[in-house]
């Protein structure tokens, strides 16, 4: 059997793919990449985020090459959770047909913070931070 095939599979579905499920993506594949084969997606596309690029930046994990998919490219794929990071995507996709478990776990959307760059970062971090604090409880022990 693969390496691949042993790990069990997870997609973290936003709203645009550009922020809360990109870090989410990251951060469980730097975590628990042993464990979980990790995808994102949004319910919408847009870009990735250049502040959730730069806050990764800061705690070593490089999601730079990380690109906006539409949760249409992962409709004929099986996945063991299927994890909703915010309350859109939650309503919007209520029902992920190869979910064999969905999870939720509402963040605020870093995206739609303003201010100084700064402000913007520290909203960032705040999220960020608030994401590996989820994961490192609930990934670590499914």
């Amino acid at each position: 059997m693969s390496v691949s095939k042993e790990k069990k599979r997870v997609l973290f579905i936003c709203t645009h793919n550009a922020a809360r499920s990109q870090m989410a993506e990251g951060l469980v594949r730097a975590l628990y990449g042993n464990r979980y084969e990790v995808f994102s997606a949004g319910t919408d596309t847009g870009i990735v985020s250049p502040f959730a690029i730069k806050v990764m930046a800061e705690i070593g994990l490089d999601i730079s090459s990380h690109y906006s998919k539409s949760i249409q490219e992962f409709s004929n794929q099986s996945f063991d959770y299927v994890v909703t990071v915010c309350d859109h995507a939650k309503e919007s996709c209520p029902f992920f047909p190869g979910g064999k478990k969905i999870l939720h776990q509402s963040f605020e959307d870093p995206s739609s913070l303003t201010g100084t760059e700064e402000e913007i970062m520290a909203g960032f971090r705040r999220v960020r931070n608030a994401i590996r604090s989820w994961i490192e409880n609930e990934f670590s022990k499914m």
